[in-house]
């Protein structure tokens, strides 16, 4: 594609460094099927040493915000949390610096996500509040973790053992309708936006619109989605389509010149949810050379409270 450079910034980020995991490294690494798990383990380490691994969503800021009010002077995030208050008790909370090290997690994109309640009140400055907190943390475990806004910072932390800290933004209405603010959170440091987070946008449909008992408002992309759109794609923002309804999705994919993402979706072939990606879509992504990150949470997986990581892979 003729694209401008700086229109691949996020993208290639994840999809270049993605496609030399799932290509490249494999042809050194090996390992059959039948290998003990210490051997298992030392190749996947390998690759982890050579390729960065990047997770696409964690909601850990506003966990911040619930427990914390975004006060980080009390909290310890190189501590164990799985046996400290309140987060040893949250259902929610999976996430500190020693797990994501054991995880080998080499960039972690974090959600500044805003409730739907707070759509045409204050969204725009929740938003800012939780880009703000995401950038406290990062500064106050230095050098542990280091802001990145491109593939070569990726790159670069990795080879200096370094976590990268990106931002997404999780939901539309975090723009309250207006292309400026998209503007400025592109400058903050903002390198994805999920279009929709569980509720319609005045340009968007959710996956809401999929569900039953649930209204289709849209039916897809509005026109000035579609420009929102083209928007993101001239800054180099990548465009999430998870929690997008299914015409939103082909919307997006039929309107935007740059891959695009799910930051958290599973197949809807395997769990029939609405926040799931079905097939027609995986091939559109396909021709679109976008990818999905998958949901490991266990309903989205199987639709059941049990899942494995054989129904992740």
């Amino acid at each position: 594609w003729d694209l401008p450079s700086r229109q691949w910034l996020a993208v290639t980020s994840i999809l270049l460094i993605a496609g030399a995991a799932g290509v490249a490294v494999p042809l050194a690494l090996k390992v059959s099927s039948g290998a003990p798990l210490a051997e298992r383990l030392q190749v996947a380490t390998q690759l982890l040493d050579t390729v960065p691994l990047i997770d696409g969503h964690n909601d850990l800021p506003w966990n911040i915000r619930k427990f914390l009010h975004n006060q980080l002077n009390d909290f310890r995030f190189d501590d164990d949390l799985k046996t400290i208050l309140p987060w040893s008790k949250s259902a929610w909370s999976h996430t500190d610096l020693q797990r994501l090290k054991r995880g080998r997690i080499s960039a972690q994109f974090w959600a500044a996500y805003v409730p739907c309640e707070a759509q045409h009140r204050d969204a725009v400055q929740i938003t800012l509040e939780q880009i703000d907190v995401i950038k406290r943390l990062t500064e106050r475990y230095s050098p542990h973790l280091t802001s990145c806004a491109s593939v070569l910072d990726i790159v670069q932390a990795h080879k200096n053992r370094q976590m990268c800290s990106l931002i997404g933004v999780e939901g539309g209405h975090s723009l309250g309708g207006s292309l400026g603010v998209l503007r400025i959170y592109y400058a903050l440091g903002v390198r994805y936006m999920t279009l929709t987070s569980t509720c319609h946008t005045p340009w968007a449909d959710s996956s809401n619109a999929d569900a039953p008992k649930y209204d289709i408002r849209h039916g897809g992309l509005t026109a000035y989605g579609k420009t929102i759109v083209r928007e993101m794609n001239r800054l180099g923002m990548i465009v999430d389509l998870s929690k997008s309804s299914v015409g939103t999705m082909k919307d997006v994919l039929a309107t935007s010149q740059a891959p695009v993402i799910f930051s958290h979706s599973s197949a809807h072939a395997l769990c029939n949810s609405s926040r799931n990606v079905q097939d027609e879509v995986l091939e559109l992504v396909t021709k679109n050379r976008g990818l999905v990150m998958v949901n490991f949470y266990n309903k989205f997986l199987r639709c059941s409270d049990n899942a494995s990581v054989q129904d992740a892979v």
